[in-house]
């Protein structure tokens, strides 16, 4: 009996003792996952950003620079650049530019070519090449540097505090500006009392074409008009930035009066819309097109066709 006791013991003290190795390996394991990389440390190798140089000057040039220095785009370096990246893994910048760039052709790029160019923006900015690449290892581990951030109120001109902007000035006006600008250049094409409502079910169901139908008509025309006039104000939100990185220039007194040229035709458009006098709107729409191009052909389109400006926000 002692033996046969003193064999089990042994056992035991031996599962025990298996179990907390394979414990302390995977505590080992999980503290290798968690360990952050210094960009300083020589987290990509030369040859993979020469890679991402070729790829870079194909594809990315024309709209963030020559030099990373942001033309239409952002810049992809200096302090602006690491302040949008602060504390993140590179594995964060990775994922945004396979699954958003080029701007014009999103999705386009394999994970491997992400992660060149990636490797190429740090030699730009300046960070030491080291022997072994960037991998999907090694993504989540290189973290970029903290940096201080602004404040994250800024004060209305009421007093009251404000989130800082969300969207550059570009995504803004894609978000507001544009679909509801759209509305009220419709009418010049189609009478909003002329278009039958319709209550079909709609197979298979989709969100976008449903919602035409309850808010058909004229209602549209006043929701838009309505979004124009309260979300122009938005455009001289302090801290906000142009899509190439420049501060919107919410200071100078003729963005003030462009934006106030929208607020204006919008209201005149809103009063029009109550009254459902489609006639009166044909002006209306040029009127709005004059207010828009205006502000477009200084801030926007200076230095290149439209939507390409590298001067924009200057």
């Amino acid at each position: 009996m002692q033996l046969i006791y003193g064999r089990a013991a042994i056992r035991y003290a031996l599962a025990l003792a298996l179990c907390a190795l394979a414990l302390a390996a995977g505590f080992s394991l999980t503290t290798y996952a968690r360990q952050t990389r210094s960009l300083s440390d020589g987290v990509y190798s030369a040859a993979q950003a020469a890679k991402g140089q070729e790829l870079y000057k194909a594809q990315c040039g024309e709209c963030h620079g020559n030099s990373m220095e942001g033309a239409i785009g952002p810049p992809l370096v200096g302090s602006g650049f690491l302040s949008n990246w602060s504390a993140r893994s590179m594995a964060s910048l990775v994922d945004k530019t396979q699954k958003t760039m080029p701007f014009t052709l999103p999705g386009s790029l394999t994970r491997e070519q992400a992660t060149d160019l990636v490797a190429y923006i740090l030699q730009m900015g300046k960070y030491p090449a080291g022997s072994a690449e960037l991998s999907d290892v090694t993504l989540p581990q290189v973290m970029f540097p903290t940096v201080q951030q602004a404040s994250a109120t800024t004060a209305s001109r009421s007093g009251t505090s404000l989130p800082p902007p969300e969207g550059n000035l570009a995504e803004l006006m894609r978000a507001i500006a544009f679909p509801n600008s759209n509305i009220i250049f419709n009418l010049q094409l189609k009478d909003p009392g002329k278009q039958p409502k319709t209550d079909h079910v709609i197979i298979p169901f989709d969100y976008m074409e449903w919602g035409a139908t309850v808010y058909p008509g004229w209602l549209a025309v006043d929701q838009a008009t309505v979004a124009l006039i309260e979300s122009a104000p938005l455009l001289l939100t302090p801290g906000r930035k142009c899509q190439n990185g420049r501060p919107v220039p919410i200071d100078r007194e003729d963005w003030k009066k462009y934006v106030a040229a929208l607020i204006d035709v919008a209201k005149v458009a809103r009063r029009t819309a109550q009254e459902r006098n489609y006639d009166a709107f044909m002006p209306i729409a040029e009127s709005l097109n004059t207010a828009c191009a205006n502000c477009h052909s200084v801030y926007r389109d200076k230095g290149g066709t439209e939507g390409s400006g590298g001067n924009r926000c200057e």
